[in-house]
């Protein structure tokens, strides 16, 4: 019996609208195209970091940081 608990894989920021804007990014989850098809492709930390700071500072300012 292992004593260390699996890691949740990180889950997507996609909410379903998937429309890019005037600057090509997805205008629901805030990605760049290429973010979008390297997804599944990234590490976890890699994705973490895109969640936790990359996405919501797109959201806060509407630019690519």
């Amino acid at each position: 019996m292992s004593i260390f608990k699996p890691l949740a894989p990180v889950l997507t920021p996609c909410i379903g609208i998937c429309t890019l804007d005037k600057d090509g990014f997805c205008e629901g989850c805030r990605r760049s195209t290429d973010e979008i098809a390297r997804w599944m492709y990234m590490s976890d930390v890699e994705r973490a970091r895109l969640m936790n700071e990359v996405l919501p500072q797109r959201a806060t300012h509407g630019r690519s940081p």
